[in-house]
């Protein structure tokens, strides 16, 4: 099937099998691997993107329901000098990281969170997360770099 997607802001298209998920494709076909595959399950939120504005576990969709959607990736995120995205940069800032498997999906899930509600508490905001896994931080740096990244991302 061929499928077309405009991926951070770039037109794209590949013809890829009809069981095609669209974490296959953005990792395999495009060659974006910031995306990450934890589960395949739709549990751990490694390969969580951004599709019409919204956070998406991309294991969960097939690359051919996401035909014509706009989907953003960790990679499109960073500006084009290379100065991060401020919750990318509220993750380093705040060591919200440590091996790093997890982070594209948090920061992906915490980016849609501070659009969709920019108040969060400190509960909401674990709330929240609670669809990615982090197996290393217990997670208090996590919530205090979405906390700095959303007044960062609202200044």
């Amino acid at each position: 099937m061929l499928v077309q997607l405009t991926v951070n802001g770039k037109p794209v298209q590949a013809d890829v099998p009809d069981n095609t998920l669209l974490v296959q494709m953005i990792r395999d076909t495009l060659h974006l691997t910031g995306t990450h595959v934890g589960c395949d399950t739709s549990q751990c939120g490694a390969c969580t993107v951004m599709m019409n504005g919204n956070a998406v576990k991309s294991c969960s969709v097939l690359a051919a329901s996401a035909n014509g959607a706009d989907i953003g990736t960790i990679e499109g995120l960073a500006q084009q000098d290379g100065t991060l995205h401020p919750m990318q940069a509220a993750f380093k800032e705040c060591h919200g990281l440590q091996c790093g498997y997890c982070t594209p999906g948090m920061v992906m899930s915490s980016i849609d969170l501070v659009n969709k509600n920019p108040d969060a508490s400190e509960q909401e905001i674990r709330d929240s997360l609670e669809g990615n896994i982090c197996r290393c931080t217990g997670y208090q740096n996590i919530v205090r770099a979405v906390q700095s990244g959303r007044d960062a991302m609202m200044a």
